[in-house]
């Protein structure tokens, strides 16, 4: 996340679709301009090679982005037979080019089919994950290979939807945690010829479609008002939750942090309003109680 100390409050979420060639981290600071918002960040980084789906949040919304990165996601992979890099990305050192086997579209989709449902997947090098504290992209950029555990993963959907001589393109819906980088090189390899990933577009996360993102130069072509209503309500990823609506005086009891006694039949997290304004997030515990756990403060809403 990324603060400033000049700024305006600004509270919400507002779907970017990031062109190629920048970090996440350099798209949120050009949109972060544009609305000249003191406090914003994204959910789940996209690779400079990478376009497509970047949510970004702004103000409180910041308190769920934690929350988004657990989301599924949906990708577009262009794969490229026959080439092996460093970062398993076009962008990287090429280590080997093979062959490619001449492939019928059945052995595809046979072998497609085994990278479907839940697969353990090894974290590439060029990843943020860390080893003893530091980064892996770290080690890897200064020569180093360390030794990483498979993850447990899940594929949900993966399918053809076109195939050349050396080239696959593929929809892919996967959990948490996957790393399309990994995936192509592991598909290319089941087809004895390895792989790359020559392009890939994020279309959804979580609820979210690119469908409704914004491209920056839209952004900046827009008024004021006109970027704050692309910006999608805080609480928007957290429907899933059952909502409380409290009077007045439980909102200020909410607000103090105290615990509430509440008539209803409910378990685990809530949603919290009063008034039809977003609360924040209260957890009901086996005493019929309410508690809040992550509180929001929405009345400075930008002007």
């Amino acid at each position: 996340m990324s603060k400033r100390k000049s700024g305006r409050n600004v509270h919400g979420i507002l779907l970017l679709d990031k062109r190629l060639g920048v970090s996440s981290n350099k798209a949120l600071q050009e949109v972060r301009r544009l609305f000249d918002a003191n406090k914003a960040g994204h959910t789940g980084s996209l690779d400079p090679l990478a376009t497509g789906l970047l949510p970004l949040c702004f103000g409180e919304a910041t308190k769920v982005s934690a929350l988004m990165l657990d989301d599924d996601k949906r990708y577009q992979v262009l794969v490229q037979l026959g080439v092996m890099t460093d970062t398993g990305d076009a962008e990287g050192k090429i280590l080997k080019v093979r062959p490619v086997p001449e492939l019928s579209i059945d052995e595809i989709v046979a072998c497609l089919k085994k990278f479907t449902g839940e697969i353990d997947q090894v974290p590439p090098m060029y990843s943020a994950l860390k080893h003893h504290g530091k980064k892996l992209y770290e080690l890897a950029r200064a020569g180093e290979t360390v030794e990483r555990k498979a993850r447990r993963i899940t594929i949900y959907d993966l399918q053809l939807l076109d195939f050349s001589k050396d080239q696959l393109t593929l929809d892919v819906r996967c959990s948490k945690g996957t790393y399309i980088r990994s995936l192509a090189e592991d598909i290319g390899h089941e087809l004895g010829c390895g792989g790359t990933v020559k392009q890939l577009r994020r279309l959804e996360a979580g609820q979210f479609s690119i469908d409704h993102a914004k491209t920056l130069e839209q952004l900046a072509e827009m008024d004021e008002q006109a970027l704050r209503q692309c910006l999608i309500n805080v609480d928007k990823p957290l429907e899933s939750l059952p909502a409380v609506h409290l009077s007045e005086s439980e909102a200020t009891r909410i607000k103090y942090g105290q615990a509430l006694s509440i008539e209803k039949p409910l378990q685990g997290m809530v949603r919290m309003y009063h008034a039809n304004v977003f609360l924040g997030l209260g957890e009901m515990l086996l005493d019929d109680k309410l508690a809040p756990k992550k509180l929001f403060n929405l009345d400075n809403e930008p002007a």
